[in-house]
């Protein structure tokens, strides 16, 4: 199984936001459809293997985990993604990062302009403030899947400009900066990863499922993937990650997760109406970097294999 993932190209989740003005240097690559859902929402992304992805990204927010600050990038960077289907419509998956007081009105204003939540849940235990992770769906036009989640992410934006003109006046807490061994950690995970910030991110997609809805190849940029975002040093380092499995490896997974200390904090699906059904799992630990990586190595390892 071990040298299957390895095989998998990484495929890391995108950062930090980037304006949309500042998209014109590879603007010629994006289908002048998917640009016109950038500029529309003044969002920044990028399209590759067929997937328009456009990043929500909550800097804003200033989360510690039990005390301790945690990078944006460790796990609070939202998207959306478009990828056509084969009636030439396209099929809309996406992951919003709320605070508690968010989640039903962004809930209302998806449901009132005719998209789909297909999941509600949290990554982390311990967090402050609290964070949720909202999933949406829809099925239409570029065009018109904009005008439809418009309303949400304006919530989302109104949100973001309040919190930081409210925290102006004081300093937030500022991570340390990484000084992890990145090579290291790839090269016991398997799979290489990037760099965004104070976070080294690991993302692997699940290349043996064929996942589809309405001939559309629901693959690691729509949210089909295994991920695992390292910050800190290598003596003392945190570790989030999401590992996506098919119903009969979620108790290995389990059993080899938490047989390393890791953390299990979310189990739960994030897309619906798709075969075969895909369960995902969140996870977070602390510790010496290596040691955390080859916890998420056991379990990377586990995926992909025939079902008993």
């Amino acid at each position: 199984m071990g040298g299957h993932m390895r095989a998998v190209a990484g495929v890391v989740a995108a950062g930090l936001l980037t304006l949309a003005a500042g998209t014109s240097a590879w603007a010629q690559d994006v289908p002048a459809e998917y640009q016109a859902v950038m500029t529309a929402l003044g969002k920044g992304g990028d399209f590759k293997d067929r997937v328009l992805k456009v990043n929500i990204p909550r800097a804003d927010l200033k989360v510690t985990i039990a005390g301790r600050p945690a990078p944006t990038p460790l796990g609070f960077g939202g998207w959306i993604a478009l990828t056509k289907s084969t009636g030439g419509m396209d099929v809309m998956m996406g992951d919003l990062v709320l605070t508690e007081d968010e989640v039903n009105p962004v809930m209302s204003a998806v449901l009132d302009n005719g998209l789909d939540v297909t999941a509600l849940h949290n990554h982390f235990f311990h967090e402050q403030p609290r964070i949720f992770y909202m999933h949406v769906h829809g099925m239409g036009s570029p065009a018109e899947l904009t005008r439809r989640i418009t309303p949400a992410i304006d919530l989302i934006d109104q949100a973001m400009k309040r919190n930081t003109s409210a925290a102006s006046g004081a300093p937030a807490p500022t991570p340390a900066a990484a000084a992890l061994n990145t090579e290291a950690l790839a090269r016991i995970v398997g799979a290489p990863g990037e760099q965004s910030g104070p976070v080294f991110k690991i993302t692997i997609g699940r290349a043996d499922l064929d996942v589809r809805e309405h001939g559309a190849a629901i693959n690691a940029r729509m949210g089909l993937n295994t991920w695992a975002a390292f910050t800190g040093t290598d003596a003392d380092a945190m570790v989030a990650g999401d590992v996506a499995m098919l119903d009969h490896e979620v108790t290995p997974v389990l059993k080899a997760l938490r047989g390393r200390g890791i953390e299990v904090v979310a189990i739960h699906h994030h897309m619906t109406g798709v075969q075969p059904g895909v369960v995902f799992l969140h996870y977070y630990g602390t510790g010496q970097a290596a040691s955390l990586a080859q916890g998420v190595k056991a379990a990377v390892d586990l995926l992909g294999r025939k079902q008993p």
